[in-house]
């Protein structure tokens, strides 16, 4: 059966302030994020690709084979089209030199976030999936999630405080 791309908003050009959920899964759902190194050079990659494209990166976390992040664009022209193949083409090109295989697989899924969706909500989710995959007890306790713009602990408080509205 051919690969099908997972479908994109038609009316919707993916640029500006937007919110989005990203989940982008690893090549044949290979384990590739089970050790520090190579969770260490997507990471990177991610930082500078979002640093480069104007995103803000409020969570991510590397699970063994597929990566959640919630993004923010920072500017009228941030493009999320452009940030994700950027990103995906830049961790590719270390992750092949370093294993000698690819990492991804084609396309990716995303969530365009409403303006009455709690971000926080979101990050939630994303911090609690390796607990729901039965990989830690605590979202503290996984090594592979984190935020480019708070420390983790101040984005599992906000993640704490948001629930306690809820």
């Amino acid at each position: 059966m051919p690969f099908k791309l997972a479908p994109r908003l038609k009316s919707f050009d993916y640029t500006g302030f937007n919110r989005y959920f990203l989940t982008i899964c690893t090549l044949d759902r290979h384990r590739a994020f089970v050790e520090q190194n190579a969770v260490g050079d997507v990471v990177s990659q991610l930082s500078q690709t979002s640093e480069r494209e104007s995103f803000s990166v409020l969570a991510y976390c590397l699970m063994p084979d597929h990566f959640h992040a919630l993004i923010e664009g920072e500017r009228a022209d941030a493009n999320l089209q452009r940030f994700v193949r950027l990103f995906k083409q830049r961790s590719s090109f270390y992750w092949k030199r370093r294993s000698g295989a690819p990492l991804w697989q084609r396309g990716y899924f995303e969530h365009v976030l409403r303006a009455e969706e709690d971000t926080f909500d979101v990050a939630r989710y994303i911090l609690d999936n390796p607990v729901r995959a039965g990989l830690v007890s605590r979202p503290e306790d996984y090594p592979f999630l984190g935020s480019l713009t708070m420390t983790v602990r101040d984005l599992l408080y906000s993640v704490q405080i948001s629930n306690r509205r809820t």
